[in-house]
């Protein structure tokens, strides 16, 4: 190991992971190799260590952390608080302190620098130990350098990277941190670069994609950029698709990040010109070709220099379709555009449903379009082939409810309604949100069957358990078909609808008997098909304006905002006649042998809330935790930022509802196909909540599934396998790819444990 306490990136290559954690040896390895890397140094773990020893704390933070109990939350959060605490309260020695700054006057005078933490080793298996420390931005002057250094440095000591630290055998004299210090860009465009493909996993093609200003902005995707893709071969721009962007982020003479509108004479342009776009493609060839494997790249460019930010391999590529891009071959014009919410494509004859009055117009075999649906019409929605509307994005009920069913969908096309016929024969291509006038046949009607014929015979075991969703009892012999581990999320609404009569006005009519052995009956059908596999069944959980249109929805409160008024679990407490029916139901079935059920709490965000349903189930004769699984499902920000209290109350599981989740958190309609663009889940707000639920649960034993849309896009399950969650919960027609994406990222992450391992070992000796 080198003793140096500064390294400049030009000192560093790849090896030296030892000495400057995994982000430092890899700026230093392309900054090397002359890619245009923004310069800057590390400060080195030996510095880190050396300092601890000056200071006499290192044999004190090494007896704390070895002594903590990490099974034991609060005395976790106490021993990290101490741990960090003694690293803030120490002193860089004065040594250090002068050839960190004078290394900061390198950069230049007064520079604004990203202060970023660079472990020493990061990715163990089962969570994702990398990202756990600091990085801060927009840093400037000598004395905050000297503060953020020491703040990456207590970073190393936050809760969850002690936990995984114990828990993966690696002690803290084997892990220790270095501190990368590099030029912060200013930049005027930016953007980010895959040199294969992520949507068709075609490594013969370049996707380029650019932004005016910040890149924090593309990141996040709160704004659409203009992408680019190129032909890797002959480097020449195959397609190019051109966004108007209104607004920018701007970094200020202080160094703060804010909004500025962009001119408008350049919205609608292009961001930057066919030269730019190639010479970036050929720079990220040039990556991919010296790490010998497809890179996801970041950059940005500042007074006309470019600059590549970061580079990490791409690791959500389809083996299977490496070599060829899946895009349309349909040669014919398109008569709608929309988001393809549910995937396949369909062709039948057009049914327009204007209101609920017209619903019996739907017959079997026909496309059903309407503005958006609602729950009651999902007897009808049954009956389609395929669904267009007007509203909505991936998350409205049009989209959850036909990727349960598994029919195409293609949502937020505005004018369908207006657009189309009755009774003309439409093509719905959901897997590209398309929509043609007549029968169409695609090739990707046989590509599709293909890989459904492959993906079945995909055997594997794996850690991450991945269960499926399911809403009708008519579909669970095609949920069991998937082989899943369970049913993550047993939805209650169409099963207590059946009956046509609102729930809650056949309890006030003296139903409730009746509607219990409709649950039951309808229950055990499913569970009978799901034997020694849990069963997570959600409690009835409907808004308001959702059932008005059947025998005594009118009735219904009018609420100015139903998402976000009297509905789960905040209504049931009000009315508990509704819960008491579930709990007998489920009580029943338990006395009949189904042991394997778990009963979900909805839309909590006060324990309050779950401590009085427990109380509720126990005056039925149900008893939590003894004779069933009892948990919640963690969708407001209320809950989430409180699980500590959940977890006092005794929790069994929980379950992430991430659609509505994102909703709150971001303060988006999920219904509004206007504001589609800002929804996502893999907003760093929503990441960082699932993260911190994650990081209490894990040391109790409280277990982590999540039942959201988010649990069917392997993006999102990638970083959630990283967490460490215990399980995702998909759409039926998603299950095979969720467990395919679970194998390949517990693999990699199995193997750079591996190598990480073998690098320490060899550092240590």
């Amino acid at each position: 190991m080198i003793k140096k306490e500064i390294l400049f990136f030009k000192e560093i290559n790849k090896t030296m992971i030892p000495e400057v954690g995994g982000k430092g040896a890899n700026l230093g390895e392309m900054s090397n190799h002359k890619f245009p890397i923004p310069y800057g140094f590390v400060v080195t773990s030996y510095a880190y260590e050396k300092n601890a020893i000056d200071c006499k704390i290192l044999k004190k933070i090494e007896e704390l952390e070895k002594n903590v109990d990490v099974n034991n939350m609060k005395e976790l959060n106490k021993k990290s608080e101490e741990l960090k605490k003694l690293i803030m309260g120490s002193k860089i020695s004065s040594e250090l302190q002068t050839k960190i700054t004078t290394a900061y006057d390198k950069l230049g005078k007064n520079v604004l620098v990203a202060v970023r933490s660079s472990a020493t080793a990061e990715d163990l298996p089962g969570a994702s130990f990398a990202g756990q420390q600091d990085t801060f931005l927009n840093v400037q002057g000598k004395d905050k350098l000297l503060e953020y250094v020491k703040r990456c440095w207590a970073s190393l000591f936050n809760p969850r990277a002690i936990f995984y630290r114990h828990k993966q055998g690696f002690n803290i004299e084997q892990v220790k941190l270095a501190v990368v210090v590099q030029q912060q860009i200013g930049s005027e465009i930016s953007g980010i670069m895959f040199t294969a493909n992520p949507t068709t996993s075609n490594v013969s093609e370049i996707v380029v994609e650019a932004v005016y200003g910040l890149g924090e902005a593309i990141v996040s995707g709160s704004v659409t950029p203009d992408t680019f893709i190129i032909d890797k071969k002959t480097m020449k721009i195959k397609t190019r698709a051109i966004s108007k962007q209104t607004w920018k982020l701007i970094r200020d003479m202080k160094g703060t990040t804010k909004k500025e509108t962009v001119a408008t004479n350049i919205q609608s342009k292009q961001k930057v010109s066919d030269a730019i776009v190639l010479q970036y493609a050929k720079i990220g060839a040039a990556i991919e070709k010296h790490y010998k494997c497809p890179q996801d790249i970041e950059w940005a460019i500042e007074k006309n220099k470019l600059y590549i930010v970061q580079a990490r391999p791409i690791t959500t590529l389809n083996a299977e379709n490496k070599q060829t891009s899946t895009g349309s071959s349909i040669t014919a014009k398109a008569i709608l555009s929309g988001l393809g919410a549910s995937s396949g494509i369909k062709s039948g004859p057009v049914t327009i449903v204007h209101n609920l009055k017209e619903l019996d117009k739907v017959k079997t075999g026909d496309v059903m379009v309407t503005k958006m649906t609602t729950p009651d019409m999902v007897p009808q929605m049954k009956k389609a082939i395929a669904i267009v509307t007007d509203e909505g994005g991936i998350t409205c009920h049009a989209a959850i409810v036909s990727r349960e069913l598994g029919i195409p969908a293609v949502v937020g096309t505005e004018t369908a309604t207006k657009v189309l016929k009755d009774k003309e024969i439409i093509t719905v291509d959901a897997n590209n949100g398309k929509v043609y006038k007549g029968q169409v046949i695609h090739k990707d009607n046989v590509v599709e069957m293909h890989k459904e014929l492959n993906l079945k015979s995909f055997d594997f075991v794996t850690s991450t358990k991945v269960k499926v969703n399911l809403a009708f009892s008519d579909a669970a012999q095609r949920a069991a078909d998937t082989h899943p581990d369970g049913i993550g999320l047993m939805r209650a609404e169409h099963i207590l609808t059946a009956a046509k009569e609102h729930p809650y006005y056949m309890i006030k009519k003296g139903k409730s008997k009746e509607l219990q052995t409709l649950l039951e009956t309808e229950l055990e059908k499913i569970m009978k098909l799901f034997k020694n596999k849990p069963v997570y069944y959600r409690t009835f959980d409907a808004r308001t304006d959702e059932y008005r249109n059947i025998k005594g929805g009118e009735f219904e409160p009018k609420e100015d905002n139903p998402m976000l008024g009297w509905h789960g679990i905040r209504r049931d407490l009000d009315e508990p006649e509704m819960l008491k029916t579930q709990f007998r139901a489920i009580r029943s079935l338990i006395k009949k042998g189904y042991t394997n059920i778990g009963v979900m709490v909805p839309f909590t965000q006060n324990v309050k809330e779950y401590i009085e349903t427990k109380k509720i189930a126990e005056f039925v004769g149900l008893r939590p935790h003894k004779d069933c699984f009892f948990g919640i499902m963690v969708e407001t920000p209320g809950c989430s930022l409180t699980i500590e209290e959940y977890i006092d109350a005794k929790i069994d599981f929980v379950s992430f509802g991430t659609n509505d989740l994102t909703q709150l958190t971001l303060g988006l309609d999920r219904n509004n196909d206007k504001i589609q663009k800002w929804f996502t889940e893999l907003h760093p707000a929503i990441l960082k909540q699932i993260a911190h639920v994650i990081s209490y649960c894990k040391p109790v034993g409280v277990r982590t599934s999540i039942c959201g849309q988010a649990g069917s896009n392997p993006i999102m399950v990638k970083e959630l396998v990283k967490m460490g969650i215990d399980s995702i919960s998909a759409n039926i027609d998603a299950v095979e790819k969720i467990r395919e994406t679970v194998y390949n990222t517990e693999k990699e992450m199995i193997l750079d444990a591996v190598k990480k391992q073998t690098l320490l070992k060899k550092a240590k000796f």
